[in-house]
């Protein structure tokens, strides 16, 4: 048998049980009166490694789930990079990919600046961009292959039609060229305290529930609850009861439920603002 056959095996076995991974699955979704009827799993190998002690393969692991709602059904799916490691023929040990952090501003020295252009912005492209690129890198911009959520969440708004300004000061506006970008284009943290301090061009209006928001619109997320701002999703359906199903990468998903509660950056202590992109 293949070493790759052999992780196939591994998640098919893992799908069809009570493991930890779909469990938490599917307890999220029973606790919002929803339920989960199939799971599918694919994979893509990347690379494989021998080493001293086996065989190392480095892979992107895709998760689809058919959701039953209230009144009708839609699929969830979710990617991430994971490595395998086989010895003896066996899966030893197959773990999540670690995502390393993105240069963090001193938001002591950071300026939201002034732009006084409007912009309409365009929700259905915002959306159509978010889909198109759930799980794909738009090679127009750089891709930060382990932490790239905020960086997605600005190519969909620019897509939405979001005015750039402050280059080539990194610490000032909201901005990328080919070569550079500012802080609040890629880093959480630097993305919503941008939003919720621009009053001109690209800027949020903090909503006080989830129901408020509409497909374009922004989540930002505190997980540990020490204000300090984690990740980055965009809006791009609602559900039977008017909750918002949500596209990000790090790790990839599409129509994911936007509390996160079922992420294992998740904590009791979790933070989150809800804001209306556009005038």
């Amino acid at each position: 048998m293949s070493t790759w056959k052999l992780v196939e095996l591994y998640w098919k076995a893992k799908s069809n049980d009570a493991d930890d991974i779909f469990q938490t699955k599917r307890n999220l979704h029973h606790k919002y009166d929803k339920t989960i009827k199939r799971i599918h799993v694919t994979g893509k190998k990347k690379k494989t490694l021998q080493t001293n002690n086996g065989v190392e393969i480095y892979y992107s692991l895709i998760r689809t789930y058919f959701i039953e709602d209230l009144h009708s059904f839609y699929h969830e799916e979710e990617s991430e990079n994971r490595k395998a490691i086989i010895i003896n023929g066996e899966i030893n040990e197959d773990i999540l990919m670690e995502r390393e952090q993105l240069e963090t501003p001193d938001f002591d020295q950071m300026t939201i600046g002034e732009y006084s252009n409007r912009f309409v912005y365009d929700r259905r492209a915002a959306v159509q961009y978010a889909e198109r690129w759930w799980n794909d890198a738009n090679p127009a911009y750089k891709y930060f292959d382990d932490n790239d959520c905020t960086n997605y969440i600005s190519q969909c708004l620019r897509a939405g039609g979001a005015p750039m300004h402050g280059a080539p000061n990194r610490a000032k506006g909201w901005w990328y060229n080919n070569s550079n970008w500012s802080y609040s284009w890629s880093v959480a943290n630097a993305f919503r305290w941008y939003l919720s301090g621009s009053n001109s061009g690209l800027k949020g209006e903090e909503l006080s529930e989830p129901t408020q928001l509409l497909p374009g619109d922004v989540i930002c997320y505190d997980f540990e609850g020490d204000d300090k701002w984690d990740h980055t999703t965009i809006v791009v359906t609602k559900d039977d009861a008017n909750m918002p199903l949500v596209n990000a990468h790090t790790n990839n998903s599409r129509h994911r439920y936007w509390t996160y509660e079922d992420s294992a950056a998740w904590t009791p202590n979790c933070k989150y603002r809800f804001f209306r992109i556009g005038d």
